[in-house]
């Protein structure tokens, strides 16, 4: 049986336990708090209590990090340096996280992915697990120039395989983006609920008024606050700029209120909808048919880092990734599975980059 391990497994390691458990995977968890690893494993998130991280990554396939941000970098190296043949996190927060594995391991971090699944649970811990979590959500890998090639297909293989949209960008483009689209969010949420928790007498009248756009846009406020500490000062920099924006753009909606200004709140109210219905709503027959691009590669680092984080900046899908010759010789060949709708797209950034690449349409 194939072995995997899971190193703290609360929400979504005991998920990813939950999910490789489905897989068929052997998996030996590993968390400092002995109590909650033994719920892991009365709930099959886990089917080993390994006492160390020692013990739960050897002769395992895949080591998943899901410690607290703050301590990721930490357990990454110490799971390396006890052998893992290629270790993930899932923590939300990238860039320093990988850079501290590089530099702390050069040779070793070839091995270490960072990762990023988009889901979560506003129930805490174990009790929200989910082994269906993963299925039809996006997770994010950041592989750089020092990433091994086939470390990353094999784990990209492993997230498909559990039903995981998986996207590649750079750390840095990752950190970024989830300012904007989780961090943000958020602290917003937070805020609004704590604005309206300020009322005394009024507080509880008012929430017994909050309608569903009250709701759905405070319900994250209700998820675990322990986490958020570590993330925002993890990615300081890009929060701090997207808090700006915001900032910003609620001043021009203040003024546009103040104003009365009805034409250019009309404006802002559609431009908004039209961008909400054009959020994508997961892998479906619009993508289809599919077109097989063979690109040929040289035997150079960061080849697989740069072409899948093209595709991951560009919003293109790749349904599926195979390296179709050896890396160790002179040069290989990637083939990559990706909407036909969006293969011009895809080749012409190729192009750009120097890449060559022949297609072929699947049906």
């Amino acid at each position: 049986m194939r072995k995997a391990a899971v190193i703290g497994t609360g929400l979504i390691g005991g998920s990813i336990g939950l999910a490789l458990g489905r897989a068929e995977f052997e998996v030996h968890g590993v968390d400092r708090d002995r109590e909650r690893l033994g719920r892991a494993v009365e709930l099959g998130a886990a089917a080993v209590a390994a006492e160390s991280v020692e013990d739960a990554v050897a002769d395992a396939e895949v080591a998943f990090v899901a410690v607290p941000v703050g301590q990721v970098a930490e357990v990454a190296v110490a799971a390396l340096d006890a052998g893992a043949r290629l270790v993930t996190d899932v923590g939300s927060v990238k860039a320093p996280v990988v850079a501290a594995v590089e530099a702390a391991r050069p040779e070793l971090a070839r091995r270490f992915v960072g990762g990023h699944p988009m889901a979560g649970s506003e129930q805490e811990g174990l009790a929200g697990a989910d082994a269906e979590l993963f299925v039809g959500a996006v997770w994010v890998l950041t592989p750089t120039g020092r990433t091994d090639p086939g470390a990353f297909t094999s784990l990209r293989s492993l997230l498909v395989g559990i039903g995981a949209e998986v996207v590649a960008v750079t750390p840095e483009h990752h950190d970024d983006l989830v300012a904007v689209v989780s961090h943000v969010p958020q602290l917003a949420a937070t805020t609004l609920m704590d604005v309206a928790a300020t009322g005394g007498e009024q507080h509880a009248t008012l929430l017994r008024l909050a309608a569903g756009g009250f709701r759905d846009m405070t319900r994250i406020a209700a998820g675990h606050p322990g986490i958020w500490p570590d993330i925002c000062v993890a990615n300081r920099d890009a929060i701090v700029e997207a808090l700006d924006d915001y900032v910003a753009a609620l001043g021009q909606v203040r003024g546009l209120v103040a104003a009365g200004d009805r034409s250019g709140l009309l404006d802002l109210l559609e431009r908004a909808r039209a961008a909400r219905r054009n959020l994508p709503v997961g892998v479906g027959a619009d993508e289809l048919p599919l077109v097989e691009l063979r690109v040929p590669v040289p035997d150079r680092p960061g080849v697989l880092a740069e072409v899948t984080t093209l595709a991951g900046q560009l919003g293109v899908n790749i349904v599926d990734l195979e390296i179709a010759h050896s890396m160790e010789g002179s040069a290989g060949v990637l083939v990559l599975l990706v909407s036909a709708s969006r293969a011009d797209e895809l080749e012409h950034g190729l192009h750009a980059l120097g890449y060559h690449s022949s297609r072929s349409l699947l049906g």
